[in-house]
């Protein structure tokens, strides 16, 4: 679990709700019209959307709607012109923070995010500052009843694989970017149901946190999660169970 960011492992454990599903299929719709928009809407030629409509489907997005989003980043049907930016930033405790966002309005979005930094303790920070702490990869996630890590380690370290761990109930695979369709379509062939893949950024070392900077890390990036044009946000902080427990209760 070398490196992994915690807010991934938290995130998984919070309570899904009706609120958290709006604001998934929002980031989702996005994601699929910029991908058609850069890469067509062939699925089968665009590694990008297809990725981005089996986490739709996934989430049961109606097919009715990726159609459409589909249709708007093909200009099939006309839609908002979404820009693809990243901002970067530091959260309490000195955690760096990596935003990337699609947005239809720059200056709106760069002021808020900048407000939440602030509010939590936080600063926006100069382009370049923390992006080197993060690393693109592939993370593929499989619930540990489908399989083995025996059979796991066969079937994807051959297609290109470089880590497999097991956290609770899930098994995680970590990829270089451009081995993740690759370990996924050896996933597929050999049946091994998974439930996600997608291409994220791994933190190269972490920030330990505690107290009510812990607390202030958590509420920060709830808030970012929560903002409509943050796409994916990650931070390279650590707390320890016993300091996740206690804020828990």
């Amino acid at each position: 679990m070398s490196g992994h960011s915690k807010w991934a492992t938290i995130k998984r454990k919070k309570e899904k709700t009706d609120a958290a599903r709006g604001r998934a299929f929002t980031r989702l719709i996005k994601e699929i019209t910029i991908a058609a928009r850069h890469g067509g809407g062939d699925e089968s030629s665009n590694p990008r959307l297809r990725t981005a409509v089996l986490a739709a489907k996934a989430a049961n997005m109606p097919a009715a709607n990726i159609d459409r989003a589909v249709k708007r980043g093909t200009g099939e049907l006309p839609g908002v012109n979404y820009e693809e930016i990243t901002y970067e930033g530091y959260g309490p405790g000195g955690v760096a923070v990596y935003m990337e966002v699609l947005t239809d309005n720059k200056n709106r979005t760069v002021a808020e995010i900048r407000h939440l930094l602030s509010k939590y303790n936080g600063a926006l920070g100069e382009s370049g500052s923390v992006a080197w702490i993060f690393s693109k990869k592939g993370v593929i996630t499989i619930p540990a009843k489908n399989t083995t890590e025996d059979d796991l380690m066969m079937v994807t370290l051959d297609a290109g694989a470089e880590d497999i761990t097991l956290e609770e109930d899930l098994f995680r695979v970590t990829t270089d970017p451009a081995k993740l369709e690759a370990v996924k379509k050896a996933l597929e062939g050999a049946k091994i149901a998974y439930d996600s893949a997608e291409l994220t950024r791994e933190p190269a070392n972490q920030v330990k946190v505690e107290g009510k900077a812990a607390e202030s890390v958590i509420k920060l990036m709830d808030a970012l999660e929560e903002h409509e044009d943050i796409q994916n946000v990650y931070a390279n902080f650590d707390i320890d169970e016993k300091t996740l427990e206690a804020m828990e209760d």
